[in-house]
């Protein structure tokens, strides 16, 4: 996925970056109104981040003169403080697919990112990832090993997607700790934790184990046959 940002905050750039990237997605990012009109209109993305406060133009006329004077048909979810009825009302005139009130939580940002460019691209088969013998139907938060389905938490579900979608690469320990709590993850190790229940759900009845420790870094998802 070709993810656009027009985002100011330099923090949230960070935090979005470090998200995102290690599943896989490409990203761009533009710091004003001005140069986001600017990579909308110039490059092909599948979804455009676009927050409302912005220096230069604002996000509301940025959003306006991409549908109205470009007819750019990029899907756009607006990403603000802004949170009353009015306000989203107005974003929604103004062009907008989707609306995420700050603070938010990246998981359900990555949701609704995959399910405007779904529907951007017409697609009516089941979200299907998979990596060696997990396959994972989205659709239904439902995960098999080997055709087995496995007995995951919602917690080790989450875990076990964001490490999928990012297969074979390393998926730091900073980013799944965002994954699951966002920006503020608890004082204990609860991390560990979770991912020994995964562990467990995915590997304690197959031969080869899937799920590797990097000692100080992360983890990762290996195929069978790798050591």
């Amino acid at each position: 996925m070709h993810i656009l940002i027009i985002e100011d905050n330099v923090d949230i750039v960070a935090n979005l970056y470090g998200f995102f990237e290690p599943l896989g997605y490409t990203l761009d990012v533009a710091r004003t109104g001005t140069s986001g009109l600017a990579h909308a209109t110039s490059a092909k993305y599948d979804v455009i981040v676009l927050d409302l406060s912005l220096p230069g133009m604002d996000g509301m006329e940025v959003c306006r003169r991409m549908r109205e004077e470009h007819r750019v048909g990029t899907p756009v979810l607006m990403l603000t403080a802004r949170d009353t009825v009015q306000d989203k009302w107005e974003g929604f005139e103004a062009g907008a697919d989707d609306y995420l009130v700050k603070p938010f939580s990246m998981v359900e940002l990555n949701a609704r990112l995959r399910a405007l460019v779904r529907r951007a691209r017409k697609e009516t088969v089941p979200d299907i990832i998979s990596f060696g013998d997990i396959r994972i139907d989205m659709s239904i938060r439902e995960a098999c090993r080997k055709g087995r389905l496995l007995p995951l938490t919602p917690t080790a579900y989450t875990l076990l997607v964001a490490l999928t979608r990012a297969a074979p690469r390393l998926v730091p320990r900073e980013t799944l700790m965002r994954e699951l709590w966002g920006d503020e993850p608890p004082e204990s190790d609860s991390l560990r934790t979770h991912i020994h229940t995964l562990r467990h759900a995915l590997d304690d009845s197959f031969e080869h184990p899937m799920l590797k420790t990097v000692p100080g870094a992360g983890y990762r998802l290996v195929a069978n046959d790798e050591k």
